[in-house]
């Protein structure tokens, strides 16, 4: 080779005879252009790609043959053509999404360079080396559509395993609606009538009845409980992200958004979605729920494409959602979407009757999970459970039995420990209101743990907000 500016050849109108038999042993196709765009030179390897023969092409425009469309057939101006180019402005230049046009008329992709030919520092030509590269962009394909396979799949097992998840949990859960009351009799009758439609059913009823309870029941009665039952807290999810998690999002959709996420409309089409505590939803979320509960079609966030699903929609809440409207927090067209075929749990309070079954179904369960052998309960503490009003309901129950069940060391459950509100009325007498008061914050709050604020804190149980609940600690002299 003549210098160190690209002096591949000798004048562009002949290739002197070392460099052609060098250009003619590369496995990759050469052209050779002058300063006009036609070809000089053309070796074996262009003409095996391409179905041209020398001879054919020589002196003639290159770009008339092989490059005059793109892939899709639409017309490839020589003016924009990266080879022509680089006859113009010298400027090398690589190409990985093109294609060439064979003589027989068929195409095929090619990865290309143009570099600027010089000659004793003028520029002389620019040579063109191409390769086919149909079996890399096949491989890119199926690489391509392994990779949305395998998405699909690991979506898909997201799903089904939190529907395996729910499913383990309702085996416990279950329990919560145990009983022979007449109100629990009732509320059996209703999930029975009901569940093996398709309607739309709001189940209402104080924290810790177990409506999520009564939610897994209608899908396992249901002709969808086979398919995924999904369930979102909407009151665990600020406006912006809750958006996200029921519609799904593409990657880039917002900050954060590495990847594409499937939301929970998604994940449960052709089963049941449980949105739990539903009053929690902004105006905005309230707006596009109503249009998916209409038209049963939604788009991700960053997306424009329309994703159709078939769900049977369940809701919950402990606020009177009526209520609500009429103070202008919770859409009234909404509201008679949801309220279809209406539920309402009763507190334990007034199952007390209940609550014998209740303790043996739950110490049974809770003691198998804790590994613990608990063979008795005694009957003083089972009087003083039923004489509790119980604010927290069965879930309140269920947290003390589980508790007991850790501190017991001889297989009875005495109930030793149990909330401050739970002594006989004659032996304490008459409280005052204040006292009721107070005694009933303590309860909720030692069943939150003392967490006041959040979703799962004592002013979300007592449907109040977190600043009222301290000032009224305050007042009434509650510390822990």
């Amino acid at each position: 080779m003549a210098d160190s500016k690209n002096d591949l050849t000798a004048p562009a109108n002949h290739f002197l005879p070392e460099n052609t038999l060098l250009l003619n042993a590369m496995t990759e196709g050469v052209y050779g252009f002058d300063l006009a765009g036609n070809a000089v030179f053309i070796n074996p390897a262009a003409e095996q790609m391409t179905g041209w023969k020398s001879e054919e092409l020589i002196g003639k425009n290159i770009h008339d043959c092989h490059h005059h469309s793109h892939a899709d057939g639409s017309h490839y101006p020589q003016h924009d053509c990266p080879i022509y180019r680089t006859l113009h402005d010298a400027i090398p230049r690589q190409v990985s999404d093109d294609v060439f046009w064979r003589k027989d008329g068929s195409s095929f992709p090619v990865y290309y360079s143009s570099t600027p030919v010089y000659h004793q520092q003028k520029l002389v030509g620019v040579i063109a080396i191409f390769r086919d590269v149909s079996m890399q962009k096949h491989t890119e394909q199926s690489l391509r559509q392994a990779l949305a396979q395998v998405q699909a799949l690991s979506e898909r097992l997201a799903s089904e395993n939190q529907y395996l998840l729910t499913e383990l949990q309702g085996q416990q859960g279950a329990l919560g609606l145990s009983g022979n009351s007449q109100p629990i009799k009732q509320l059996i009758q209703q999930i029975n009538l009901v569940a093996n439609t398709d309607s739309t059913v709001l189940i209402c009823g104080e924290n810790g009845t177990g409506k999520e309870l009564v939610a897994r029941s209608l899908h396992r009665l249901s002709h969808r409980k086979d398919q995924p039952m999904v369930s979102v807290n909407c009151a665990a999810f600020s406006s912006a992200l809750l958006e996200s998690e029921l519609f799904g999002h593409e990657k880039g959709a917002f900050t954060g958004a590495t990847t594409r996420r499937k939301g929970r409309f998604e994940l449960a089409h052709n089963g049941t979605l449980f949105l739990d505590e539903i009053a929690e939803l902004s105006l905005s979320a309230q707006s596009k729920l109503l249009r998916v509960i209409q038209e049963q079609s939604f788009e991700r966030v960053g997306s424009s494409e329309t994703i159709h699903v078939n769900i049977r929609l369940i809701a919950a809440t402990h606020h009177d959602l009526a209520a609500r409207v009429e103070q202008g927090l919770f859409r009234m067209d909404l509201y008679y979407r949801l309220n279809v075929f209406p539920i309402s749990v009763p507190p334990l309070r007034e199952r007390r009757e209940d609550i014998p079954q209740l303790v043996s179904d739950l110490t049974a369960s809770l003691s198998k999970k804790l590994g613990k052998k608990i063979t008795k309960v005694s009957s003083k503490g089972l009087q003083n459970l039923q004489q509790y009003s119980w604010p927290g309901n069965v879930r309140e129950l269920q947290n003390l039995i589980e508790r007991e069940i850790i501190l017991s060391t001889h297989g009875q459950l005495s109930f030793h420990t149990l909330p401050a509100t739970v002594t006989s009325p004659q032996a304490t007498g008459a409280l005052t209101m204040a006292q009721a008061e107070a005694a009933h914050i303590v309860s909720v709050l030692n069943m939150t743990h003392w967490r006041i604020s959040g979703p799962q804190g004592a002013a979300a149980m007592l449907d109040m907000p977190a600043s009222t609940l301290r000032s009224r600690m305050k007042k009434l002299a509650i510390t822990r």
